[in-house]
């Protein structure tokens, strides 16, 4: 095709043509910039200046001026929410959900947001309505997973294990903890004044097929194994079932014999009850032989030290702690020893009187931070072995081991 020179025409109408679409987004971005606010400019110079108290004033002052700034009130509820601020948090959210102009969508984002607002706010009625309201909606999900927790929180492990069931309608994700619910469930009915023993063997039924489920037909975790045989033990013992009482109880020192610790007390009253204390001892011993910790040293130098007396006792402990050295231990030895002395007891181990209740104290200070369990997930310490940790709530995060010995 021939070069025409008619064509070069084309050349300056085309550069006018840019020339008048440049300049009319720029005027156009002028325009929307000069409607913003001067509080708008003034918090995003805070920010710049890291000076956040005055920023959020700053932004809250635009939201006042312009209420369609979605965005920024969804921000803004999100900043007071980790500052702790939760009245203002909740206002926020609160005055997005009285515009009757408010889309659909971004209704349920503020009913989202709203609800934890509550939740964290220490609010669970209201955070458990305001959940409830986002079961139909693209919230339903982590709506249903705050409501279990909320559950948790309340103790309502009915109607727990109901959004549980619900979940798993919904979505293919397994809760372990289901387990322990169940578990609690149990626990309540054998703790109730008389005890509930169908309630109890339902819960516990329920809770051997909710593991299976969990493990796809294994047994489940090995915490929430030991919680099912240690209540089938208690319900046994309460019915008067001695013998099914020491099966539940043997049968966790054999598959989870670290938690041997829990269970040493209980095993050595069923034997006792059967007149068979000594074979109980010697059980125990066999167990602290193969799977040592400090619970069940503690446990059996007590009872050697009730059944054999001092000499024995000690021979146990020097040997114990000459092959696991351990502070806490011999601090636990000691205090058996200065509660036998003062109980009015002749017979004495190596260590006497005065020189024993000073040894005591001068290794105390040191142990005391020592004689705790701790959770793996967010460090909470305490004094008892919990299932579900206190401080974070979240389950089977204890170590059945004091501090000194994950040291």
């Amino acid at each position: 095709m021939d070069f025409e020179p008619w064509w070069l025409i084309f050349v300056p109408v085309l550069f006018a043509l840019g020339w008048l679409a440049a300049r009319f987004d720029f005027r156009q971005m002028l325009r929307e910039t000069r409607t913003l606010p001067d509080s708008y400019f003034r918090g995003l110079n805070f920010l710049l200046n890291e000076e956040p108290d005055r920023a959020i004033d700053a932004f809250v002052e635009v939201a006042k001026l312009d209420p369609e700034t979605t965005e920024l009130h969804f921000a803004l509820g999100s900043l007071f929410r980790r500052r702790g601020e939760m009245e203002r948090a909740i206002r926020v959210h609160q005055s997005l959900l009285s515009r009757s102009d408010l889309p659909e969508a971004e209704r349920e984002h503020a009913q989202h947001e709203l609800a934890h607002d509550f939740l964290k706010a220490g609010m669970l009625d209201r955070a458990e309505a305001a959940f409830e309201q986002l079961k139909d909606t693209r919230y339903a999900l982590p709506a249903l997973r705050s409501l279990i927790r909320i559950y948790e929180s309340e103790h309502d492990w009915a109607r727990a294990i109901e959004a549980v069931k619900t979940l798993h309608g919904l979505v293919d994700e397994p809760v372990p903890q289901i387990v322990h619910y169940y578990c609690e469930q149990a626990q309540a009915a054998l703790s109730a004044k008389p005890f509930d023993a169908d309630a109890a063997h339902t819960a516990l039924d329920a809770a051997d097929h909710a593991a299976r489920q969990v493990g796809q037909g294994e047994v489940g975790s090995k915490p929430s194994k030991v919680r099912t045989g240690l209540l089938r033990a208690r319900l046994a013992q309460l019915e008067q079932d001695p013998k099914r009482e020491r099966m539940y109880l043997e049968s966790i020192l054999a598959d989870a014999p670290e938690y041997a610790g829990l269970v040493a007390e209980q095993l050595l009253a069923n034997y006792r009850a059967a007149d068979q204390a000594a074979a109980g001892l010697e059980v125990l011993q066999k167990q602290y032989a193969q799977h040592p910790s400090l619970d069940l040293f503690n446990v059996v130098f007590r009872e050697l030290r009730v059944q054999q007396g001092a000499a024995p006792a000690w021979a146990f402990a020097r040997g114990a702690l000459r092959h696991h050295p351990s502070l806490l231990g011999l601090d636990r030895l000691l205090e058996a020893e200065l509660g036998s002395a003062k109980s009015g007891e002749q017979e004495h181990g190596p260590v006497r009187g005065a020189d024993l209740s000073l040894l005591r104290s001068l290794i105390h200070k040191h142990t005391q931070r020592l004689d705790r369990y701790a959770c793996r997930n967010c460090g909470f310490q305490a004094r008892r072995y919990y299932w579900q940790c206190p401080g974070c709530n979240a389950w089977e995060t204890y170590a059945p081991r004091r501090l000194e010995e994950l040291e």
